[in-house]
């Protein structure tokens, strides 16, 4: 094993562990605060194609602050390894308590979908699409309450980035390969959902073809829940993308409306208090109640600086000033590799075709995900994690997305996961040497365009932007938005700019979303990079419908 640490903790006990890495418990030493750490495994840190998606997980979550997603204090990298500093969440994963107690009470299983909904829909809010929900990704704390975790393959709405995910979990178009979208994200919380109801996945296969073409063909299994709730699966599980809630926000609305109509106003506090009940028959796998040998580390460290936390969400941010030292891409094994657009029509025809040359995997859930070896994923994972392994953070290696820097809070979920995943951190760096590699140069931007620009609804527009360089070093994307009520003139910002990190090719493009806070005649869309283009970058504007009176 690896004897680096991360400098500044004091590690206790070891999580889990699997192919990807593992997870230790920690105390932060000058504040006493519990952490899970998540440490890349020694063989992947040695490719840069991992250590740049594991950096890229952090840069995605960077940006994500929300209490129902588990959040992260820091990301920590030096030449001889690589970690994520977790908030230590105790509680127990969804899949502990249905594989422990089987299926839920239906008031429990909504208190647990509009958590998960709710979480997603912070990311959605930001631009991400998790792509990886399922229940070893759903920690229940000792009050009821859970989080979401493990955004080990998110990526920004929108993105082409092939075919990823848990197969029992993933939407009909996730098997073509379509762009990434938060319709996907609400299809996984309804299969999830399904199976706390019923104590089964939605569909089953003997292997990946199989359960491909139950995804994409096979009749919604709605009866065999509630009937309360059947309208709910139905929406959920829908094999358009266009027939689901487009926004998990849009979908925790129909739930509350439904789950009150059918089991009463205080049908939250009852499913609440169910899931406390349940996870106090599993004390002994919170972290809180978990002790063990203190392990030593490695003392010689040369700790850059500490920055304090500026907010009062947090007493404690270990903040260490980053330093990027590498930028190589690397495909993370895709199963399938079709970036078809999804089409109910032809689905079924295409993913049969995809499946075709695939090796079926063994047993009912075959491991199909696109991410890397088998991460160490949540702590109900694999039978060698077993249920013992409390909530911390899963070492696999995520697919390269968006945002900058930052520091929300963030999860754990002890490796050796079921299935797939990995929760995040914020790109900073401590080095035990002098000496780090240099940042790679970023490219010569040749070209920005705004090759859509369309209003979606009263408040929301979509644009779509392509930009061309002249190597695959990295380049960021910035989208402004502004309102007015003179053409020709951008007006006034509207919300704050959204940045996006790209690196590995040579052409981007990206479909940016938009709520407008000021409602003016005129709409614009500005997309500027850095390095910066020639022209500056590109813009357009659109004439609004409340004042189009054609």
């Amino acid at each position: 094993m690896n004897a680096w640490a991360v400098p500044g903790y004091t590690e206790s006990l070891e999580l889990g562990s699997g192919a990807s890495g593992r997870v230790v418990l920690a105390v932060h030493e000058e504040t006493g605060v519990p952490v899970a750490v998540k440490y890349l495994s020694e063989s992947l840190r040695t490719r840069p194609g991992f250590v740049h998606d594991f950096r890229a997980e952090a840069r995605l979550l960077g940006g994500l602050g929300s209490p129902h997603v588990a959040g992260l204090y820091e990301y920590v990298e030096s030449p001889d390894g690589a970690a994520i500093v977790m908030e230590l969440v105790d509680g127990v994963p969804l899949r502990t308590l249905l594989r422990r107690e089987g299926p839920l009470a239906p008031e429990a299983a909504l208190v647990v979908l509009k958590g998960s909904l709710l979480g997603l829909a912070d990311a959605h809010r930001v631009g991400v699409v998790h792509r990886d929900y399922k229940p070893e990704n759903v920690l229940v704390a000792p009050d009821g309450s859970s989080k979401l975790v493990d955004f080990g393959i998110a990526v920004d709405a929108g993105t082409s980035a092939g075919v990823a995910g848990t197969p029992s979990y993933m939407a009909p178009e996730q098997w073509t390969g379509a762009p990434a979208s938060p319709a996907a994200d609400v299809y996984a919380a309804t299969a999830t959902f399904f199976e706390c109801l019923t104590g089964h996945k939605p569909y089953a296969g003997d292997n990946l073809a199989e359960l491909a073409l139950r995804h994409v063909d096979a009749p919604v299994p709605a009866e065999e829940t509630p009937e309360a709730v059947r309208e709910l699966v139905r929406r959920g599980l829908a094999k358009d993308p266009a027939e689901r809630p487009v926004q998990a926000e849009a979908f925790v609305s129909e739930l509350e409306a439904i789950a009150g109509t059918a089991y009463g106003p205080d049908w939250e506090e009852r499913g609440r208090g169910r899931l406390a009940a349940l996870v106090a028959l599993l004390p002994l796998l919170l972290p809180s109640a978990r002790t063990g040998p203190r392990s030593t580390a490695d003392t010689a460290r040369t700790v850059l600086s500490r920055t304090p936390d500026p907010g009062p969400a947090h007493p404690w941010l270990p903040g260490r000033p980053g330093l990027i030292v590498s930028a190589a891409a690397v495909l993370i094994g895709a199963l399938l590799t079709y970036g078809l657009p999804y089409d109910p029509g032809t689905a079924a025809q295409r993913a049969a075709r995809a499946l075709a040359t695939t090796s079926a995997g063994t047993g009912a859930e075959p491991a199909a995900s696109a991410s890397p070896p088998p991460s160490p994923a949540s702590p109900s994972a694999t039978p060698s994690a077993s249920d013992g392994a409390s909530p911390s953070p899963t070492p696999s290696a995520p697919d390269p997305a968006a945002t900058g820097t930052g520091a929300p809070p963030a999860s754990a979920t002890p490796p050796g996961g079921e299935e797939t995943a990995a929760p995040g951190a914020t790109a900073t760096v401590a080095t035990p040497t002098a000496t780090t590699a240099a940042p790679p140069a970023g490219p010569a931007v040749k070209n920005v365009a705004v090759s859509a620009f369309r209003q979606t609804g009263p408040t929301t527009a979509t644009a779509t932007l392509g930009v061309t360089t002249d190597g695959p070093g990295p380049v960021s994307i910035t989208v402004s938005w502004f309102t007015g009520n003179a053409a020709g003139q951008p007006g006034t910002p509207d919300g704050a700019s959204q940045t996006f990190e790209r690196s590995g090719a040579t052409q981007y493009t990206l479909t940016v979303d938009h709520t407008f806070q000021t409602l003016g005649c005129y709409w614009t869309v500005q997309a500027t990079t850095t390095p910066a283009a020639a022209d500056g970058g590109a813009s357009q504007e659109l004439l609004t419908r409340r004042c189009d009176l054609r």
